[in-house]
């Protein structure tokens, strides 16, 4: 027996996804257009979504998905990375490496999860938090790798971020609508990708099926 759904809230939920997928805004008539329903409907949709501050307005009457999305969405981070740490343990542990969860943050690639190893003399300290360039550094282009036509499995980086640190990450796919990458990061020479590589991407397709 197929469930039983709400109409208004499956447009409403559409409206977000078409405003999320549109970065110069969308005119009602545009919206109207791409959800083919009545203007009439978009207007009561946007008008409830914007009294929650889930869409805005500009000046020119386009609209965009509005900042108390980034309320929802930052309550989406501490479970993110409770089901994420487990796993970035047991990789960390087992090759001696520090390990994170990093997730696209707009043009920036943010740690969400890092956790170090226990029993190595030395380790990089990586900071839940920090930020850097997504062209920059394993994590950030691991992330890179979702969507694009380059076949690479993951990717690896010598001194991009850090001097003497080297990095290995791949990228956490088919969860919609995220865009993260598990890695690790090092400080003791080279990495050997025949080791690690499998490794990391086990991780990262262990956090995938936890995330689903």
């Amino acid at each position: 027996m197929t469930a039983e759904t709400s109409q208004t809230l499956d447009r409403g939920l559409r409206v977000l996804r078409v405003l999320a997928e549109a970065p110069e805004g969308l005119t009602v008539t545009e919206l109207s257009q791409q959800m083919a329903v009545n203007r009439t409907v978009v207007y009561r949709l946007i008008s409830t979504l914007e009294q929650h501050a889930l869409v805005r307005r500009d000046s020119r009457g386009r609209l965009f998905v509005g900042l108390g999305v980034l309320h929802l969405a930052s309550a989406v981070q501490p479970l993110l990375r409770d089901l994420a740490v487990p796993v970035l343990r047991s990789l960390a542990e087992a090759i001696g490496c520090t390990a994170h969860l990093t997730v696209a943050d707009g043009d920036e690639a943010l740690a969400l999860a890092v956790v170090e190893p226990t029993w190595t003399d030395f380790h990089v300290a990586y900071r839940i938090g920090s930020r850097h360039p997504l062209t920059s550094g394993a994590a950030g282009k691991a992330i890179g790798l979702l969507g694009a036509t380059d076949t690479a499995a993951y990717a690896v980086t010598s001194g991009e971020l850090q001097s003497g640190a080297h990095g290995l990450a791949a990228p956490v796919r088919g969860v919609d609508g995220l865009r993260a990458s598990v890695g690790i990061v090092t400080l003791d020479g080279t990495i050997d990708e025949q080791l690690v590589a499998p490794r990391v991407l086990a991780a990262a397709k262990e956090v995938a099926l936890r995330l689903r």
